[in-house]
């Protein structure tokens, strides 16, 4: 039923969003669809520092809309591949997660090949968001955010996790040092596959690490090197930005 669900809801809604069928709050995955931008932004860019911030304004506007969240309630970040945690507010703050059990205030991580992780705790009204590129997963950014959701109240046998799209391992070549340091800190072999490292693996991992029951956690299972995501290793560098939000009604 939850499968289906995710399928409905992707098809009514393809253009500018995915969704997942364990997270009730107001949430949502972005594609690259339905926006402003020219290429190679096109042509929903959220993100990133070379299209022109009109058009990125004007994107998130568009997607933001669709979901009923206010544009001047939107915690964001500005992402610096750590493990810091911010407790959100509205605007721009320095880390890679966010928390808050504050209403009608949107969490918004973004990505273009690293994996974003939503979390939700309805019972303790309490959500999380995490940008996750392997320096923050090898350092259990995971872990660190449903912590600081703890200390808002959270129960990890309540909380879901939805890990969104990111680049796969089989499009993931790095060097013999980044593996050898998922190792040395404790990830399983199932997390890489020679030099090919498994994110999605990784921050499954962590979030099982930390208490999270395995049927709380859903994976989307896709690619970003796929035509409807951004991919900054696919596109060289020169790429737009999606987000992953949620927002407590």
């Amino acid at each position: 039923m939850a499968n289906l669900l995710f399928l409905w809801l992707n098809h009514y809604n393809k253009m500018r969003w995915l969704f997942a069928p364990d997270i009730t709050a107001v949430h949502g995955f972005s594609t690259r669809h339905g926006g402003v931008s020219p290429k190679p932004f096109a042509s929903l860019n959220l993100g990133g520092k070379e299209d022109s911030p009109g058009n990125i304004a004007q994107n998130r506007l568009l997607a933001l809309s669709e979901l009923n969240i206010d544009v001047d309630r939107v915690s964001y970040l500005d992402q610096v591949h750590g493990i810091t945690v911010c407790r959100a507010q509205p605007g721009k703050q320095t880390g890679d997660a966010l928390v808050t059990n504050e209403k009608q205030l949107a969490l918004a991580v973004g990505a273009a090949d690293c994996y974003p992780v939503l979390f939700h705790d309805e019972k303790n009204g309490v959500i999380g968001a995490a940008h996750c590129g392997w320096k923050g997963s090898l350092g259990r950014i995971v872990k660190h955010t449903i912590n600081d959701m703890q200390k808002l109240g959270a129960e990890t046998s309540r909380i879901r996790v939805a890990i969104g799209q990111g680049i796969c391992r089989e499009h993931y070549e790095v060097s013999e040092e980044i593996i050898a340091q998922f190792r040395e800190a404790g990830f399983p072999p199932s997390c890489w596959d020679g030099r090919q490292l498994d994110l999605l693996a990784a921050n499954h991992f962590a979030a099982r690490e930390a208490g999270i029951p395995e049927e709380n956690i859903w994976s989307m299972k896709r690619c970003t090197t796929e035509a409807d995501f951004f991919s900054y290793r696919r596109d060289g560098g020169q790429t737009g930005r999606m987000w992953a939000v949620i927002m407590l009604k």
